[in-house]
């Protein structure tokens, strides 16, 4: 986690090109923590294409032989190792059909990488925690630039270089995640909401308590969250909204007014200042980290090795 800071800014620094004018549309394959990273990415490339961007779903291909006219479109594989058989067979077989592949990935020598014409190499060096860290930051950094890339996104230079200080900070600041860790040490569920360029930080935050701290944890869009989901809301329960200043915030006002007329043991999640909307998800992230990171410490739980779980997991 410390490592992040250093490795965002040899990542945003980075300028590429990429071989596609304005491609018909933008096709990304990923799993698990990549597949947030690639939420994060679908609203940062449709923004800067104006095209549609779609997460594929991997066992269309693998297991029900769907045959996609990729022709025209982009199509970025993201794996943090490069060796999860399905993300490599998937981009092989768009590509085939006349996709131009883009590769993210921490591991350039891997088979994603050989599947793709061009590599954005995350350069995070080794992780040795399961839970992704170091890897998952540089995956939304990575498709920061790449946005950059292809069209115009919502900040400047400037506000690119102040990302890794903004992360500096959070990690320099553990202590509000410790607190509330401390409030939610027993806690066997919780909610995690947000909307619009926060809520892949959403996904991810439950995603890291659920696999480090055991705690059955679950994103939410707050839109969705409120159409039904909140009717599960009792009085007490855990929840922890994510904002930022900009369109979406409130929606998520709405949702913290709802949730505390319901009673729920809500925690707004410190915002970080100085970075805007849309760069904002990624030093979030790194707050959602702290947080599994003490909630497993507190549940005697080892953070970097969780039950049941590798680093590279393989899935066809």
């Amino acid at each position: 986690m410390a490592e992040q800071p250093e490795v965002l800014a040899r990542l945003l620094s980075r300028r590429i090109s990429v071989e596609v004018e304005r491609p018909a549309g933008v096709i990304i394959v990923a799993r698990g923590s990549s597949d947030h990273a690639a939420v994060y990415g679908r609203y940062l490339l449709e923004l800067a294409t104006g095209r549609p961007v779609a997460l594929a779903a991997p066992s269309l291909f693998t297991r029900y032989g769907a045959q996609t006219d990729a022709s025209g479109w982009l199509v970025v594989g993201v794996s943090q190792s490069g060796r999860t058989p399905e993300i490599v067979d998937v981009v092989e077989r768009l590509r085939a059909t006349g996709g131009r592949a883009i590769a993210i990935t921490n591991n350039e020598d891997s088979p994603l990488a050989e599947a793709a014409e061009a590599v954005i190499g995350l350069g995070a060096g080794e992780e040795k925690a399961v839970p992704a860290t170091k890897t998952y930051t540089a995956q939304m950094a990575a498709f920061a630039v790449l946005a950059a890339s292809l069209g115009t996104v919502p900040w400047t230079d400037g506000d690119l270089a102040l990302v890794p200080d903004a992360v500096a900070g959070v990690l320099a600041d553990p202590d509000g995640m410790g607190a509330l860790a401390d409030r939610w040490a027993g806690i066997d569920q919780l909610v995690v909401t947000a909307r619009g360029w926060m809520f892949s930080a959403a996904l991810e935050t439950a995603l890291k308590v659920r696999e480090t701290a055991l705690v059955s944890a679950q994103g939410f869009s707050v839109a969705d969250f409120l159409h039904g989901p909140i009717a599960a809301v009792d009085p007490g329960a855990a929840v922890l909204a994510l904002r930022a200043e900009g369109p979406a915030a409130a929606d998520v006002d709405e949702a913290v007014s709802a949730l505390t007329e319901r009673g729920a043991d809500l925690q707004l999640m410190p915002a970080v200042g100085g970075l805007p909307e849309a760069l904002a998800p990624i030093a979030a992230s790194v707050r959602g980290q702290q947080l599994a990171l003490e909630l497993a410490l507190r549940k005697d739980l080892d953070p970097d090795a969780p039950r049941g779980l590798n680093k590279v997991t393989i899935t066809r």
